[in-house]
C-alpha cells in the first residue's frame, strides 16, 4: 500500500490582520503555502483582494501563494495571477467556461492549476480529466465567507474523489477549505485530503507555529489510520 503524502497546511490570510499584512505573513513562515482568497462580490457576496494586492503579498510572503479565485470569468482573469508569480491558482469549476483549457494555460505560465467545487457540485465530472489539474479543492463550506462551520456531508464526495484518483494513479493534490480545525482535520484527512486551508484555527491561536505543527500531526496520523 502506498504511504500517504505529507500533509500541507495553508493558512488563510482572510483571517489575518490586513493592516499588518507583512507581519501576519511572517507569522506563518513554517506553513506550506499562504492561502489567498480572491472574491469579486459577484461569484460570491464578498469583496477581498485584487491583482495589485496579491502582487504585493507575493513580494512580501516568505512562503508560496495558493490563490483561490472565487470570481466570475476566471478564463479571463486567472492567468493574471499566475503571471504575478502565484505558485498555485485555483478557479471554480462552476465559473469557468473551459476548465481544461484554462488549467493548461495556467500550467503554461508556470503555476500549479487547481479547480474548486462548491459543496453541492458533483465531483464525478472531474474523474476523466484529473491529470489536467494539479489540485482539486473540495469546499467544506459555502464559498464567500470565513469562519463558517465544517460541513461533514462533503466527506463522501471527497472520499470518492480520493478513491478515483488512487485508482487512476493520479498525483493530484486534494485540498479542503472551510471550518478546518483541530476538531475536523482528522475527518478530512481520513477521507483523503492532503492539503488543508485553515484560517481562524491558525490566526486565532496564541502560538501560530505550534498550531501549524499540531494540524500537520493530526492530519498525518489520520491519513495513516485512514
Amino acid at each position: 500500500m502506498d504511504l500517504p503524502r505529507a500533509p500541507r497546511i495553508n493558512p488563510s490570510i482572510l483571517a489575518a490582520d490586513f493592516v499588518n499584512m507583512q507581519a501576519e505573513l511572517a507569522r506563518i513562515a513554517t506553513a506550506d503555502f499562504a492561502h489567498v482568497d480572491v472574491m469579486d462580490n459577484h461569484f460570491v457576496p464578498n469583496l477581498t483582494f485584487g491583482p495589485q494586492m496579491v502582487d504585493r503579498i507575493q513580494a512580501t510572503s516568505p512562503i508560496p501563494l495558493d490563490v483561490h479565485l472565487m470570481i466570475t470569468d476566471p478564463d479571463r482573469w486567472a492567468p493574471e495571477y499566475a503571471e504575478i508569480g502565484a505558485a498555485s491558482v485555483t478557479f471554480h469549476l462552476e465559473a469557468a467556461a473551459d476548465p481544461v483549457s484554462l488549467a493548461r494555460r495556467l500550467r503554461g505560465i508556470g503555476a500549479r492549476a487547481g479547480v474548486a467545487i462548491k459543496p453541492g457540485t458533483p465531483v464525478e465530472g472531474l474523474y476523466s480529466v484529473l491529470d489536467e489539474f494539479d489540485q482539486i479543492l473540495v469546499m467544506t463550506v459555502e464559498p464567500g465567507f470565513g469562519g463558517q462551520g465544517f460541513m461533514p456531508e462533503t466527506m463522501p464526495k471527497l472520499r470518492a474523489l480520493a478513491d478515483e484518483a488512487r485508482r487512476r494513479g493520479s498525483q493530484v493534490w486534494l485540498q479542503v477549505d472551510g471550518g478546518i480545525s483541530d476538531a475536523t482535520i482528522e475527518q478530512a484527512a481520513a477521507a483523503g485530503a492532503d492539503t488543508f486551508v485553515a484560517g481562524s484555527a491558525i490566526y486565532g491561536a496564541d502560538d501560530i507555529e505550534a498550531a501549524v505543527t499540531r494540524l500537520r500531526d493530526l492530519a498525518r496520523a489520520a491519513s495513516l489510520e485512514g
